[in-house]
């Protein structure tokens, strides 16, 4: 590591969501205000890993619509949708087939027809190009509702924004228990799933097998975060700043594998610090970590309390930017 002895005049405040008490621009919007109480300059970029909240994000660059589609059980819904400046449709599949749109999930029949319907819709309005972002879905039907309303036929250019690895047939063992399935459904939901032909790449397990739907008509799967980034110009960002202040709810390993706080960190070589709710795991000693559940003494006040501890966090951060000769831990570069 070499030390880090520039000036730090400038931030980029860079934070998924803090789930249950902060949006990623709520928690961005705090750590900066902490930051510019102490005079250093911050950007606020929220971010988002493709799961719930992406649609948020991006919308900063585009108008937002709403079209009523079918909902995961068969109930008609109101899912908002974007459409960037660029003429690219932005769907979050969880507006459409979500598990939060059920007061009480039948894992064996949600669907995900909603979301092809909101791809018509697109290309309806003129879109090219599509971003199914995917996270928080009810079903585990392997898109066949999404591909059944599309009429097997992608009608514009299709990216899914996949928040997770997870292979095709992987998907009703690792997610179907979150959605409400017995053991008896899941192996149910699996025999379904292998009776489908669709590649099982990783990430095609997705919001329970939507992703690898929609790859087996020409899809194209990736990093939700990558994908976030590009959108939003993180590397141009991030290179302009002289230091980085990121964070999410709860940091633990999969923070580091796919999910924001990870993408950050791969992407930069500039002093980061991690705001986080609650943290689960160890960081490099050169990555200056800020647990809110510490500071509050319980979750639960720190997620009652979360914009004022996180404002907190930010003026301590600037605190120890100002004066970091004197204080541990130092700010250091990473090396490469």
């Amino acid at each position: 590591m070499v030390p880090y002895d520039g000036t730090v005049v400038s931030a980029i405040c860079c934070p998924d969501k803090f789930r249950g008490s902060l949006t990623a621009a709520e928690a961005a919007a705090e750590m900066a205000a902490g930051l510019r109480a102490s005079g250093i300059a911050a950007t606020e970029l929220p971010l988002a890993d493709g799961g719930e909240g992406t649609l948020d994000v991006l919308l900063a660059n585009g108008r937002r619509l709403t079209t009523r589609v079918m909902g995961p059980l068969g109930d008609p819904v109101d899912a908002d949708w974007g459409l960037l400046d660029d003429g690219t449709a932005v769907i979050e599949m969880a507006r459409a087939s979500g598990l939060a749109l059920v007061e009480r999930n039948d894992p064996l029949r949600a669907d995900t027809r909603g979301v092809g319907e909101l791809l018509l819709a697109a290309a309806e309005h003129g879109a090219k190009r599509a971003i199914v972002t995917l996270g928080g879905s009810a079903s585990t039907d392997g898109g066949v509702g999404a591909v059944e309303a599309l009429d097997w036929s992608l009608p514009l250019e299709v990216v899914c924004a996949c928040d997770v690895d997870t292979r095709f047939i992987d998907a009703a063992r690792v997610f179907g228990p979150q959605k409400g399935a017995t053991p008896e459904q899941v192996a149910e939901l699996t025999q379904r799933l292998r009776a489908l032909e669709v590649p099982d790449l990783p990430g095609a397990g997705a919001a329970g097998g939507l992703a690898g739907g929609l790859a087996a008509l020409g899809a194209t799967l990736r990093s939700g975060f990558d994908v976030v980034a590009e959108a939003v110009g993180l590397r141009e960002q991030l290179a302009a700043a002289d230091f980085v202040v990121t964070g999410e709810g709860k940091l633990d390993a999969s923070s580091l594998n796919g999910k924001v706080v990870g993408g950050v960190l791969r992407l930069t070589d500039k002093p980061v610090a991690v705001i986080a709710g609650y943290v689960d795991v160890e960081l490099e000693e050169h990555i200056h970590v800020l647990s809110l559940t510490e500071r509050a003494g319980s979750s639960q006040l720190a997620m009652e309390h979360a914009a004022a501890l996180v404002r907190e966090a930010g003026a301590e951060l600037a605190t120890m930017a100002a004066h970091r000769g004197d204080q541990e831990p130092k700010w250091h570069r990473r090396s490469r």
